[in-house]
């Protein structure tokens, strides 16, 4: 099972960054899973 680490790494990080809001903001947070699910797909 070949899982690229980065859009997984972002997906990990835009998860944590929308349960703990006051590090970030929202829009970054929605940017980081975004990437991270198109990544993840597109491998898939």
């Amino acid at each position: 099972m070949n899982i690229p680490m980065q859009p997984l790494l972002a997906l990990i990080i835009g998860i944590l960054i929308l349960i703990v809001p006051r590090f970030l903001n929202y829009f970054v947070a929605v940017y980081l899973i975004v990437l991270g699910v198109l990544g993840l797909s597109h491998h898939l």
